[in-house]
């Protein structure tokens, strides 16, 4: 798949709310909002609305419905199935056949591919995670599992995260083995290889909790400088989003936040959007107030020029990494389990079909 080229120019600037709304001549406002998210975002000036995605929903009708609608979400991302441990579990054997699926459905459906993740701290293989290395020796792997990885789907990948949640909360680097024997040069070590083996991906840092700890965002911002110091190309940051329904913050705080990168020349994403609800089931202000949440994380996105998308990790809450991982909380999507729009849903595609919201204040459900 030809890797698509940004716009040449972006027509959502954080002033600009009286954009030509996407209703065209015999439409209804609804036949336009019905148009789907990842049409009415490329028609705002964005290059992608997209989705988490992998094998284990592959069989599941109703969710492929709504998944392959291309008008729908133009772009997938493997949700595991790229990540070292699932696709090298030992060392030098390669297993591609679950992210070669997600691949070749995103190819025949015109979407776009991103790819998702190669130096991580979690989800690691046992040779990797739990060897004795040399700095030799972990250099070698480390390089030898992004180019193997990276020029099996060289050309092919929208972008790749090379370097993935390699910070704490308080902006410090996370321990791991990467870290523990190699020291910061693992994140231009990455990089570099990363630029070697598919010269046009575009090269990400993704992290969560970007959005809402300035200490977080600060080591960020070191992160993308050390590397950049090292002379080693960084395209961008992934935002993951997964917000907490009532601890969005506001529009502008987000929209400074992500103009942070753009000034050190990124481009930004929200890469794994979804706003979970704290308490289930969520009563009826908590599921206005997550309709008004979703509104102002994509609203900061439409009001940021070199944001080119939104991803949202899994669209259906039948499918969402939450419960498993945080019990007791949930419903983060923008469908039920049962494939039924939420408000929240209607209200992101109202947003963007009328160039954006000033603030999910304004959000009438």
């Amino acid at each position: 798949m030809v890797r698509p080229t940004l716009p040449t120019s972006h027509l959502v600037m954080a002033s600009a709310l009286l954009l030509v709304s996407a209703v065209q001549p015999g439409q209804t406002q609804q036949q336009a909002l019905d148009q789907g998210l990842h049409s009415l975002f490329v028609a705002s000036g964005k290059l992608f609305f997209g989705t988490a995605i992998d094998t284990n929903n592959f069989d599941d009708t109703a969710y492929q419905t709504i998944a392959t609608n291309k008008n729908e979400f133009g772009l997938y991302v493997p949700e595991n199935s790229q990540k070292w441990g699932p696709i090298e579990p030992t060392q030098g054997q390669f297993r591609f056949a679950n992210p070669d699926s997600v691949e070749a459905q995103a190819q025949n459906n015109d979407q776009i591919f991103r790819c998702h993740a190669l130096a991580w701290h979690s989800q690691l293989p046992s040779f990797i995670a739990n060897g004795t290395w040399t700095r030799p020796l972990l250099i070698a792997a480390l390089q030898s599992h992004i180019t193997i990885v990276m020029t099996h789907y060289k050309s092919r990948c929208y972008s790749w995260d090379v370097v993935n949640e390699a910070l704490n909360d308080n902006g410090t680097l996370r321990d791991s083995v990467f870290l523990r024997v190699l020291g910061t040069d693992y994140l231009p070590l990455s990089f570099a290889a990363a630029a070697a083996a598919d010269p046009s991906a575009k090269l990400y840092y993704n992290d969560f909790n970007l959005e809402t700890i300035p200490a977080k965002a600060d080591g960020a911002v070191r992160l993308v400088k050390l590397i950049q110091a090292a002379g080693v190309r960084i395209d961008g940051i992934g935002f993951q989003a997964h917000l907490t329904v009532g601890g969005t913050p506001s529009q502008a705080k987000l929209a400074a936040t992500l103009n942070r990168f753009v000034a050190l020349g990124l481009e930004v994403t929200l890469s794994e959007l979804d706003i979970a609800h704290n308490k289930l089931p969520a009563s009826a202000r908590a599921v206005e107030q997550q309709a008004k949440d979703y509104v102002t994380a994509v609203g900061a996105c439409l009001s940021v020029p070199k944001c080119v998308g939104i991803t949202v990790w899994q669209f259906t809450d039948k499918y969402s990494w939450i419960p498993s991982t945080f019990p007791g909380k949930g419903d983060a999507c923008l469908f039920t389990a049962n494939f039924t729009k939420k408000p929240a849903y209607t209200a992101v595609a109202r947003c963007i079909d009328s160039g954006g919201c000033a603030s999910g204040d304004d959000v009438a459900i």
